[in-house]
């Protein structure tokens, strides 16, 4: 993820820039180094790339909300710009061909979206993407972890390979198209001959029609099923935080591209622990007499339990800090503290003869408070131990 650009710097634009801003950045940077400019050039072609993985982020508002936040880091690692992971130019016509438009393509490359005719025939209908919600422990965060979900959804139809006919002689050419997917017209106006190229309305742009569909999935090129996904979730994510996977939603109609996974994570409360930021919290609970002569303290951690030494004379509010046993910065270097919070128990039901004990000692001036003046205030352990 470090060596990714801004996505801002990647559109030029500003983080104030309107919709309208970034969608008319991303179309003159995708023009820029569109392939049939740039043939054989891959610099151009990554760029092409970059800017489609950019826009993808900036045109989502909930997706540019979590940049703002966290930057490349809130989407995780492998899972591509948060959804949309551009690794063939076709997906990027597939996802964004509104942006740019068949006249636009037409007036720069003469005709088509692609320069030659029927070189990027649109294949169906892309699928819609799909949400899930993914429950962590603590341990699961603090380390990472490697999920293996069941997920119900559209899967590619293997009797027919997804292209929802019956068998290949049920494809035929579209006759209207001629098989390239466009439809070119002419017009005669006062300034001349205007040439249009539109999606074919007979094949959606296919280029072919199916004369006889697949009788397992009705035609559409997809049936419902379910399929077992690896998610690999990195150190550090927080409650609410989505991830994305690319091309791991539902399959598309008739051979469309797939729609994206989208796992939001939801953090199970741990029964000790309480979670402040990279930080864990633990309240400590000691006996009068602990506090008095000092005791060894068992206390739990994200990992297990550790031992601590209580020193004799440990006041109520001290806070102890566990170097390194919180949680991790997602895909940085920093890690959190476990704060453990002593809190000295006074006794509630006492018989008698303690009462008579207790008040005996109570006049001795070992018992009367003795506050040091270094002693910090409540206010800045608190600052002391939070920040």
């Amino acid at each position: 993820m470090a060596d990714k650009r801004d996505y801002y710097e990647v559109l030029g634009v500003s983080k104030t820039a309107s919709a309208d801003e970034i969608k008319k950045a991303y179309r003159k940077v995708a023009m820029q180094y569109h392939p049939d400019r740039n043939p054989g050039d891959k610099v151009a072609e990554e760029k092409f790339k970059e800017a489609a993985e950019a826009y993808d982020i900036l045109s989502d508002a909930d997706k540019k909300a979590k940049y703002d936040r966290y930057g490349h880091q809130a989407f995780g690692p492998g899972m591509g710009g948060g959804g949309f992971h551009a690794t063939n130019v076709e997906d990027i016509f597939s996802h964004f061909g509104d942006i740019f438009g068949d006249d636009m393509f037409s007036s720069f490359f003469g005709g088509g979206r692609r320069g030659n005719a029927g070189a990027s025939k649109a294949r169906g209908q892309r699928g819609s993407n799909l949400r899930i919600k993914l429950k962590l422990n603590f341990a699961e965060i603090a380390h990472g972890v490697t999920k293996q979900v069941k997920v119900k959804k559209y899967i590619r139809c293997t009797t027919c390979g997804g292209n929802g006919a019956k068998d290949k002689s049920s494809i035929q050419t579209c006759q209207t198209c001629g098989g390239s997917g466009q439809v070119r017209k002419v017009q005669n106006t006062f300034l001349g001959q205007m040439h249009t190229v539109t999606t074919c309305p007979t094949c959606n742009g296919e280029g072919s029609t199916v004369t006889a569909k697949c009788t397992a999935c009705k035609g559409e090129g997809r049936v419902y099923g379910e399929e077992t996904i690896s998610i690999d979730i990195p150190a550090g994510v927080q409650d609410g935080m989505q991830l994305s996977m690319s091309g791991k939603g539902n399959a598309g109609e008739r051979g469309g591209a797939f729609g994206d996974l989208i796992i939001q994570i939801e953090e199970e409360p741990h029964p000790e622990l309480q979670r402040d930021g990279l930080n864990v919290a633990y309240d400590l609970y000691l006996s009068f007499t602990e506090a008095t002569f000092g005791t060894n303290a068992e206390v739990p951690t994200i990992d297990g339990r550790a031992k601590i030494k209580i020193p004799a004379g440990t006041q109520s509010g001290k806070i102890f800090r566990l170097k390194g046993k919180g949680f991790p910065e997602i895909q940085g270097y920093n890690r959190g503290d476990q704060l453990v919070n002593v809190n000295v128990w006074t006794p509630q039901n006492l018989t008698s003869e303690e009462k008579t004990m207790l008040e005996k000692l109570s006049n001795s001036a070992n018992f009367k408070p003795q506050p040091n003046k270094n002693d910090k205030s409540f206010f800045e352990k608190i600052r002391e131990a939070f920040h």
